[in-house]
């Protein structure tokens, strides 16, 4: 297994301290390791999302309602979005709140588009003209690319596309947020910042593969593998993570900072659905947990990678878990939550320990 890389830049709590920050999406996997993030930079967050689904949540085991001015707000409730905004000024804005889940999108391509697509043009329409406003940024995909399955990874430049409802209605947002800066925030940096597929503990969404690996453990049934040999850029939530918020330091503070990155492993550590499953299970002592069903029709991209190379080179950004240690790391939280322990607690000590890795 691959160990830690130990280079890479971290949040600066200098630039986070005070800082009023708007984050959206507090109730979802990537949202609530961002609030707890932001809380121990130093940072003053008011966040909002749908209440949480489903019986667990990282936001409910990780108590982030304490950590920030969490409230239940649709973002499709433009009024609603437009008082917030007034009431709080945010510094910086995080928009990460989104109908994320590809297969939700096939049987409900109606909210996935009202919400990716009206939910953020009702934010931006929000922000336009608030005084003291430093940097917006909008979290989409690595889906948003015109994806041919060859397996060459995408480049900011490549063009967009969309097979499915929810890559498309990503791809919309990309158009939609490039129209508005070019057309209302020419003096406000707004950007656009397309991360891979994210893994890490506290991810309970169905039809993703490690919460599917994790409920086949609980349940003693096999995990289902749609397209075991699909490849994809497994990140883990902590470097995803960075990457966003080290990018919004410098849409901050760098005028010349490009405004669309991708925020992805190195592809050399893509690794196929199968070798992934199995290395998680593995890691949680439950390696036989594994059936394959191949889809004939299946809506997802057999390949799928990013070419993370301009956050290397401008960021001075790279991933700090890579291969199995970020497959470990993963296994390690569920591990802990599946034994009962104190996950408010242990997702904090994440957290702590990843910022002392140098």
């Amino acid at each position: 297994m691959t160990r830690v890389n130990k280079g890479g830049r971290l949040p600066d709590p200098a630039f986070w301290n005070g800082k009023r920050v708007l984050l959206t999406g507090q109730t979802g996997f990537k949202g609530a390791w961002c609030a707890l993030w932001l809380k121990a930079l130093g940072a003053k967050v008011t966040a909002i999302a749908l209440p949480p689904e489903g019986k667990f949540s990282l936001f409910g085991l990780a108590e982030v309602a304490k950590e920030c001015d969490s409230r239940f707000l649709d973002l499709r409730d433009g009024d609603g979005i437009d008082t917030l905004m007034k009431q709080t000024r945010p510094d910086i804005v995080l928009h990460m709140a989104a109908q994320a889940l590809v297969r939700r999108s096939v049987r409900d391509p109606v909210t996935t588009w009202q919400t990716n697509v009206d939910g953020t043009l009702n934010l931006l329409q929000a922000l336009r003209g608030l005084d003291g406003l430093e940097a917006v940024l909008v979290v989409t995909s690595d889906k948003v690319y015109a994806n041919d399955g060859k397996g060459r990874a995408f480049r900011e430049d490549d063009p967009l596309g969309g097979k499915d409802p929810y890559s498309a209605s990503k791809a919309a947002c990309e158009i939609l947020v490039r129209s508005m800066r070019e057309t209302y925030f020419r003096d406000i940096p707004l950007a656009t910042v397309r991360g891979g597929n994210v893994i890490g503990g506290g991810d309970f969404s169905e039809d993703r593969l490690a919460p599917d690996c994790v409920r086949a453990i609980v349940s003693g049934a096999p995990v289902v593998l749609r397209q075991p040999a699909a490849t994809r850029p497994w990140q883990h939530v902590l470097d995803c993570l960075c990457g966003y918020l080290v990018y919004a330091e410098d849409l901050a503070l760098k005028t010349d900072t490009p405004r669309v990155m991708n925020i992805g492993p190195e592809s050399a550590h893509d690794l196929p659905v199968l070798t992934f499953a199995q290395a998680l299970l593995a890691e949680m002592a439950c390696p036989d947990l594994l059936r394959i069903e191949e889809e004939a029709r299946s809506v997802e991209a057999p390949r799928l990678a990013l070419d993370p190379s301009l956050a290397h080179r401008l960021l001075n950004w790279r991933d700090r878990l890579v291969g199995g240690e970020a497959i470990a790391a993963t296994a390690r939280w569920y591990n802990a939550w599946h034994s009962g322990q104190d996950m408010a607690a242990a997702t904090r000590r994440e957290i702590a320990a990843y910022q002392g890795l140098e």
